[in-house]
């Protein structure tokens, strides 16, 4: 298992292999091969930038068995998805900012992400692991009171799109098999969310292979598998943690600024 991050270091921007608190520079790509330069930095001297710059971060409705059964939605024959827009990137530690203009609800959405490593189109899903680079943290944050508000027209992109509400890293893990991945959001201290991969309508393989029908995925995209039960929303002030183990923890807090 390997952590890779992206970093801020004295006004230039690197990558890495994180091992404790100290960080590896890598001199590559992290999608062309890492090679370690042999310069080492103290996790403690960089700023933490999201770990990944992705073309497309695609995010899941209704992936869950248990939230489909609760909520009386039927079990879709496809994934259902959506795009998170380039503006919404956020990362570990930095704020979710409430937009100016809504005053509603703002929920958190505890995800495991995918992280692509090669261009792929049309792939099975038997050759879907081997074009998955990795896997991170994903809050999918959403201004709730928005989505349904107009009745001609789900307003997804809006309410999921404003600036700091795609929320992903730390870094990305590689090596680690997601079948038996628990995923967990803990609001203040308080465990909200704690649900299995394993009960995914369409596991992390299968997503990869059939949105690959649909739309080429260049390395660095995200596909964020979707939210089981227990999403609320977040009081200004209040700090959240989306905590996968073997993955990370990406904690942030919510902030009116």
């Amino acid at each position: 298992m390997t952590i890779y991050i992206r970093f801020s270091h004295l006004g230039t921007i690197g990558a890495g292999m994180l091992e404790g608190s100290a960080i590896k520079v890598c001199s590559a790509d992290l999608f062309a091969g890492p090679v370690a330069t042999g310069q080492t930095l103290k996790l403690s001297e960089v700023e933490l930038l999201p770990p990944c710059e992705p073309e497309k971060f695609l995010a899941l409705w209704n992936n869950f068995y248990a939230r489909a059964e609760k909520e009386g939605w039927d079990i879709p024959p496809e994934p259902l998805y959506f795009v998170k827009t380039a503006n919404s990137w956020n990362t570990h530690g930095r704020p979710i900012r409430r937009p100016k203009s809504y005053h509603g609800k703002v929920v958190f959405e505890a995800e495991l992400g995918i992280v692509i490593g090669k261009r792929c189109r049309a792939i099975s899903e038997h050759e879907a692991k081997e074009h998955i680079f990795g896997y991170t943290c994903v809050n999918d944050v959403t201004a709730k009171d928005i989505l349904f508000s107009d009745r001609s027209f789900p307003q997804w992109t809006r309410a999921k799109g404003f600036d700091s509400f795609g929320v992903f890293g730390p870094g990305i893990v590689t090596g680690v098999e997601p079948d038996n991945l628990v995923v967990q959001a803990i609001l203040d201290g308080e465990l909200k969310q704690n649900y299995p991969v394993s009960d995914m309508i369409f596991g992390p393989h299968r997503l990869v292979s059939l949105i690959s029908q649909d739309i080429t995925l260049e390395p660095g995209d995200i596909i964020a598998c979707g939210t089981a039960l227990g999403a609320a929303a977040m009081q200004d002030g209040q700090t959240i943690e989306i905590k996968i183990a073997g993955v990370g923890s990406l904690i942030n807090i919510m902030s009116r600024v």
